[in-house]
């Protein structure tokens, strides 16, 4: 059985948008600090022309660094897994991602299958732990997967592990 995510950004997208969003950021930083240098009060006393131009320059550099961290932090949870692939072949799952080497679990390795129990970031993930070795290793799914449902439940009959909704 193959389950795969959908794919909805261009694949550069995917590769590259943190540095876009925090090249923009920094950008928006940069004509704060410029506003400030082009009509800043240089004094050492306060007065209100500097308040005013020094509050536009807190919530610049509060803008540039918050909004692309909200973004980063939002888009990688709803499409951070896109175009990878999950394999069940006889008595192995494989998590094929889409930029690097498969991770590989033994169907008979699988010790547990749960829904995270609080979801800070939406969609929520269903975690698969083995343990291999006397090493635990996990790796999860979210609701964007196309029959994550049915995986889940798949995995949980193959493996005779209980999935823990």
């Amino acid at each position: 059985m193959t389950f795969e995510y959908p794919v909805t950004y261009p694949e550069w997208w995917l590769d590259s948008y943190y540095i876009v969003t925090w090249s923009l950021g920094m950008l928006l930083l940069a004509v704060g600090w410029g506003v400030f240098f082009r009509w800043g009060k240089f004094s050492y006393g306060i007065d209100l022309g500097c308040i005013w131009k020094s509050t536009l320059l807190l919530l610049m550099t509060t803008a540039a660094l918050g909004a692309p961290n909200y973004y980063n932090t939002r888009f990688i949870a709803e499409h951070g897994q896109e175009g990878d692939r999950i394999v069940i072949d006889g008595d192995r799952l494989s998590y094929d991602f889409r930029n690097g080497d498969p991770k590989v679990f033994r169907i008979a390795d699988i010790a547990r299958v749960y829904k995270e129990p609080v979801t800070f970031n939406p969609p929520p993930k269903y975690f698969i732990v083995a343990e291999t070795g006397g090493a635990k290793d996990s790796l999860f799914v979210t609701e964007n997967l196309p029959g994550y449902e049915e995986m889940l439940t798949e995995v949980s009959r193959l493996s005779g592990v209980r999935f823990e909704r």
